[in-house]
């Protein structure tokens, strides 16, 4: 079976391109069942975070120019729009690829965490569509064994820097002495719960946590002295606070220009810190161009990623190496597999050319033929039978010269090598 991965990340794409291409979790089961349709594929999963939209699909090797179509089509886009954004990777590059970014080995972050149990939610989710089947289900079980071998072997989760901690790091270059601002965090998810601790740590002790869910808010608001309030209040507390970093699954913007424009003139220009996290986007873009307002998307946080990257390079290198062997060991198991339903295939007919064989003889004896006569016929023809289509085929590739096929035939059979019938050569004395 063939396994194709398409998608786009943050290393391909731009926030503007990755927002449009993210599935919202309301799209997520028509999502399944189109992919399939268009695709022809037999098993699905689609892995959808703020860095990446990847498809795993299992199935016909030739899918891809329908992917690519189905895909823009399903987020509104042209082909082309994709195209130049796009990696394919099929087979053992494909399980590599997975493996990869299973370990994090793939994310912005070097080694961050998030991303395995985005992996494992978006397995979950396919399994739970009925879009993955026994092929799926084998590879990410695999790829999940092999992450946790990398982070518990390695030390590419020492000293972790996420994009959270990124987020919270940044917001030291415009607040000197965090421990006299407010912050507003807005979702209610991992992300924003990583988001919270790093605000604590760094002094912040003043927190207000918006969420669609109160009761999710104020768990979140809580751990940290703070307060959760619904979506519907931001406008209430913007103008009191001067951080914000926002991360939900919306589709749509969150908070707009003119909200904070609003806030801005009741502060008095005290400056804003915002990190808008989210992939479709939770702040306007707009938002940037008002004075005093420190906008970042996830894509500005590259230079705090890349010092968390030389600092982990040794041990990325060690876990590429678990990677490969991981991959081999993955591809072992599918010859295994496959070669035991060629067996079980092999065994099958050869039990059902006996039965028929079997069942001739019988009649024959019942009819009152001889029974050593019908015991010959048996064996023989049961001989002509199993062996007739392994000849038909040996000599058809010897004609094409594929040599290779004779030598396999007496290596399964453990036939002596013998050359052709020549006459010895006589000297002349």
């Amino acid at each position: 079976m063939a396994l194709v991965i398409l998608g786009i990340n943050h290393r391909t794409a731009p926030v503007e391109l990755r927002e449009r291409v993210a599935f919202t979790p309301e799209r997520m089961a028509g999502a399944f069942s189109e992919l399939k349709a268009a695709s022809g594929a037999s098993e699905a999963a689609i892995l959808s975070t703020c860095n990446r939209t990847e498809l795993y699909l299992a199935g016909d090797d030739d899918c891809v120019p329908l992917v690519l179509r189905w895909m823009a089509g399903f987020h509104g886009l042209e082909a082309g729009e994709l195209e130049d954004s796009l990696y394919i990777y099929r087979d053992a590059d494909a399980v590599r690829h997975v493996m990869r970014v299973a370990a994090g080995l793939d994310s912005m972050v070097l080694g961050e965490p998030q991303i395995l149990g985005q992996l494992k939610d978006a397995y979950a989710l396919a399994r739970q569509h009925g879009a993955s089947g026994s092929f799926l289900n084998r590879l990410f079980e695999h790829c999940f064994s092999i992450a946790k071998k990398v982070r518990t072997q390695t030390a590419i989760g020492e000293n972790p820097v996420s994009v959270a901690y990124a987020a919270v790091s940044m917001a030291h270059h415009i607040f000197a002495d965090m421990s006299r601002n407010r912050a507003l965090l807005i979702g209610a998810g991992k992300t924003i719960e990583l988001v919270s601790r790093h605000l604590a740590d760094a002094g912040v002790k003043d927190f207000v946590v918006a969420n669609r869910t109160l009761d999710r808010a104020q768990a979140l608001a809580e751990a940290h002295g703070g307060r959760g309030i619904v979506l519907s209040e931001i406008p209430e507390v913007l103008g009191d606070v001067d951080i914000i970093i926002s991360s939900t699954a919306s589709p749509l913007p969150i908070l707009g220009k003119g909200a904070v424009e609003r806030a801005i003139k009741r502060r008095k220009h005290r400056p804003y810190f915002m990190v808008d996290i989210a992939v479709p986007r939770d702040i306007e873009p707009e938002v940037a161009e008002l004075a005093d307002v420190y906008l970042y998307t996830v894509d500005d946080l590259k230079q705090v990623i890349e010092e968390n990257v030389r600092s982990r390079e040794g041990a990325a290198r060690e876990a590429e190496n678990m990677i490969w062997s991981g991959t081999r060991e993955f591809l072992g198991q599918l010859r295994a597999l496959d070669a035991v339903a060629t067996l079980k295939q092999f065994r099958q007919r050869a039990e059902t050319l006996r039965d028929a064989e079997t069942e001739k003889a019988l009649r024959a004896l019942r009819n009152g033929s001889d029974p050593e006569t019908v015991l010959r016929s048996l064996a023989r023809g049961l001989t002509n039978k199993l062996l007739h289509e392994p000849s038909v085929q040996v000599r058809k590739a010897s004609s094409e010269g594929r040599v290779e096929v004779t030598s396999w035939l007496r290596e399964l059979h453990q036939l002596e090598t013998e050359g052709p019938d020549i006459p010895p050569k006589t000297e002349k004395l």
